[in-house]
């Protein structure tokens, strides 16, 4: 018995660490309509109090402060609620900041492991068999994304069926419309230091994505470099896969 309780305390502790952005906010907004409730039942007491002291006073019109002196303690509970909303806001804002820190963190060593490992995947097998476990790749992600499933979008920019690896998108295309926009990208980023995903997106003819504005690429990376992979549709139809030499990474316009 004293292990399960045990177990359950543990648990409960793990869901409330792991949802507490979420629970801050909640109590925040919950507290601030609290506050609100507080101050309106808390205003009949303190007009009361002001006319009590006027009567007292004798006088028909307080000065602020001999106001603020007459009914600032009818207050004191929603006050309080609502510093300990505003608590609980700035705390959720602080957990979220964190965690969105460790996320970057996280995101960049993937990002550099992933990268030594293809630059030695290159030195080991060579270029030409890493283009075959790419092709490969490509392969089956348009197997796992057959386009008799999908949306393709037209974006008047060519006819040729293309599927972005990141957004998972088919859409009609030509590879030189794909390079101008790569280079018109790029060119933007050597200007202004970095650029977002979703630019890149709307230089293509496509819509952005909800991540688009999270993810982009930064100067001190270099310039990337779209990569193709000619491949087939389950139906045949020739298809031109998209990848990225430097993939899109989070927080992309802090240098590293």
């Amino acid at each position: 018995m004293k292990t399960n309780i045990s177990a359950i305390i543990r648990s409960a502790r793990c869901a409330a660490k792991k949802h507490a952005p979420e629970l801050l906010t909640g109590f925040g907004i919950a507290g601030m309509l609290t506050a609100t409730v507080l101050a309106v039942k808390a205003t009949p007491k303190a007009l009361a109090l002001i006319e009590r002291e006027k009567k007292a006073e004798q006088t028909d019109k307080l000065t602020a402060v001999q106001t603020v002196k007459a009914a600032w303690k009818c207050y004191i509970p929603a006050a309080v609620t609502c510093a300990s909303s505003v608590a609980c806001l700035v705390g959720a804002s602080s957990t979220n900041a964190r965690r969105n820190a460790a996320l970057a963190t996280a995101y960049s060593i993937s990002e550099t492991a992933l990268r030594e490992y293809k630059d030695k995947v290159v030195e080991v097998v060579g270029e030409k068999k890493e283009q075959a476990i790419e092709d490969a790749v490509a392969k089956e992600k348009l197997k796992e994304h057959p386009v008799s499933e999908s949306k393709v979008y037209i974006t008047g920019k060519g006819d040729t069926l293309c599927y972005d690896s990141i957004s998972g998108r088919y859409f009609r295309s030509d590879i030189d419309k794909i390079k101008k926009a790569e280079n018109i990208i790029n060119h933007r980023m050597l200007s202004e230091m970095s650029v977002s995903l979703n630019e890149l997106y709307y230089e293509l003819g496509l819509e952005g994505i909800q991540i688009g504005d999270m993810l982009g690429w930064h100067v001190e990376k270099g310039c990337f470099e779209i990569i193709f992979s000619s491949q087939l549709t389950p139906d045949d139809e020739p298809c031109l896969v998209i990848n990225y030499s430097i993939a899109p990474r989070y927080d992309f316009d802090l240098p590293f």
